[in-house]
C-alpha cells in the first residue's frame, strides 16, 4: 500500500486547488510584507547609516529597496484578496471558487453574525484584517513614486506593524479560551507564522538587492559585510522562534514518529521539516563558512576578497535557502487537519512537564545560538582569507 493510499485510508483529503495557490499566495505576501520591513528596520537602514559608506551605494540600495517594498504591497493586496475569496468557498462547501470571488459573496461572509459563545463574529475580525492590510499596502505601493520615496524609512516603519496587524488579527480566536492550551496555540501559532516570514522574506530581500552588485562601488564590499552580519542575527532568533513553536504544534498534532509516513499530515509535515532543517544546514555554511572569511578580509583591509564573498559566494548559498523557503510555503496548505485524528490517537494534553520541557529546549536552543556565535568569530581569527 503506497503513502498515498495510506494517506486516504487515514481520512485525510488533499486540499482543492484554489486553497493551494491561496494559502500559499498568502504567506507570499506575508513574507514579502513582514519580511522586508522588518528587514529593513532591522538590518538595511542600521547599516546605511555607517559613515564609511559610499553615498553612491546607498542611493542603489534604497531605491532597489523601495522597489522591492512597493511590489510586495501589491503581491498583499492580491494574495489578501484571493485569500478571502477562498475563506468564503471553504466556509460554503456549495460555492465554486469563482463565485466566492464576488463582491457580494464575500459582503455576505464579513456580515455572518457571531457563533455561540463567540466574543466577536469571526467575519468582523476578517474584515478589520483586510482593512489593515489595504492600508498596509497601500503605504508599500506609494513607494513606487520616486518623491515619496524620500520617507522610505517613515514609510517602512509604518507598515511594518500594520503588516504584523494582518496576520495578528486573523489568529485572534473569535471565542474566549477555554485552558492553557488555546492561549498557547495562537501564540505559537502566530510565532511561527511571523518569524518564518521574516526569515524567507528577509532572504529573498537582501537575494534581490545583492543583484546590483554591478551598481556598486568597489568599497561596497564593506557596507554588504555589515548587512550580512545584521541580517544573521536576525536570522539566528527567527530559526530558534520557528524550531520553539514548530515543536509545539509537532507535538499537539503528531501522535508519534511513525504517523510521520502513515497519515497525510504527518506526511507533509515531514517533507516541511526536511526543508527547514535544509535552510538551517544552508544557513550554518554562511555562519561557519563564509562569515569567518569576510570577517577575515575586512580585517585585512581586502577589497577585492570582500566585495567577492559578500556579493558573488555569499548569496549564492542565500539563494538556496530562499528556494527552500519557497518550497515550505508550497507544503504549508497541505497541513490540514492533524496526524493524532487520521490516526485515532487521543489528543495531546499539556502538563507541567511538558512546559518544562519547552523551557529546557529554549534555554538549549539559547546556549546552542550562543555556541554558534563564539565558534564563528573563532574561525574567523583563525581562517586566511580567500582571494577569490
Amino acid at each position: 500500500m503506497t503513502l498515498v493510499h495510506l494517506a486516504a485510508s487515514a481520512g485525510y483529503t488533499t486540499p482543492p486547488l484554489y486553497r493551494i495557490l491561496t494559502k500559499s499566495g498568502h504567506f507570499l505576501g506575508l513574507c514579502g510584507a513582514i519580511g522586508a520591513t522588518t528587514t529593513y528596520v532591522a538590518t538595511i537602514r542600521p547599516a546605511l547609516r555607517a559613515p564609511e559608506n559610499e553615498p553612491g551605494d546607498i542611493e542603489v540600495l534604497r531605491r532597489r529597496t523601495s522597489l522591492y517594498l512597493a511590489w510586495a504591497g501589491v503581491v498583499l493586496l492580491v494574495a489578501g484578496y484571493f485569500q478571502l475569496a477562498g475563506r468564503v468557498a471553504k466556509a460554503d462547501k456549495h460555492i465554486a471558487f469563482g463565485d466566492a470571488m464576488a463582491p457580494g459573496r464575500i459582503r455576505d461572509f464579513l456580515r455572518a453574525p457571531a457563533g455561540k459563545d463567540a466574543w466577536v463574529a469571526q467575519g468582523t475580525l476578517y474584515l478589520v484584517q483586510n482593512v489593515v492590510l489595504v492600508v498596509a499596502s497601500a503605504v508599500l505601493i506609494a513607494l513606487f513614486v520616486p518623491r515619496v520615496r524620500r520617507h522610505l524609512n517613515a514609510l517602512a516603519l509604518t507598515a511594518l506593524p500594520l503588516s504584523l496587524a494582518v496576520t495578528l488579527i486573523a489568529g485572534t480566536p473569535a471565542t474566549a479560551p477555554k485552558d492553557a492550551d488555546h492561549v498557547l496555540d495562537p501564540i505559537l501559532d502566530q510565532m511561527h507564522i511571523i518569524s518564518g516570514t521574516v526569515w524567507i522574506g528577509g532572504l529573498a530581500l537582501l537575494s534581490v538587492l545583492a543583484g546590483a552588485r554591478s551598481r556598486l562601488s568597489g568599497n561596497a564590499g564593506v557596507l554588504w559585510a555589515d548587512l550580512w552580519r545584521r541580517f544573521s542575527l536576525v536570522a539566528m532568533v527567527c530559526v530558534g522562534a520557528v524550531l520553539t513553536s514548530g515543536l509545539w504544534m509537532s507535538w499537539k498534532h503528531v501522535g508519534g514518529l511513525g504517523q510521520l509516513w502513515t497519515t497525510g499530515y504527518g506526511f507533509a509535515l515531514l517533507i516541511k521539516i526536511l526543508l527547514v532543517l535544509a535552510m538551517v544546514v544552508a544557513g550554518g555554511v554562511n555562519q561557519f563558512w563564509l562569515m569567518p572569511r569576510i570577517a577575515q578580509a575586512r580585517r585585512a583591509d581586502s577589497s577585492t576578497s570582500l566585495l567577492h564573498l559578500t556579493l558573488r559566494h555569499f548569496p549564492k548559498v542565500v539563494w538556496v535557502e530562499v528556494a527552500l523557503g519557497v518550497a515550505v510555503l508550497a507544503v504549508m496548505p497541505f497541513l490540514t487537519g492533524s496526524a493524532r485524528s487520521q490516526a485515532g490517537s487521543p489528543q495531546a494534553v499539556s502538563s507541567g512537564s511538558i512546559f518544562a520541557a519547552g523551557a529546557a529546549l529554549v534555554l538549549t536552543l539559547a546556549a546552542s545560538f550562543w555556541i554558534t556565535v563564539r565558534v564563528s568569530d573563532g574561525l574567523a581569527r583563525r581562517q586566511v582569507p580567500a582571494t577569490s
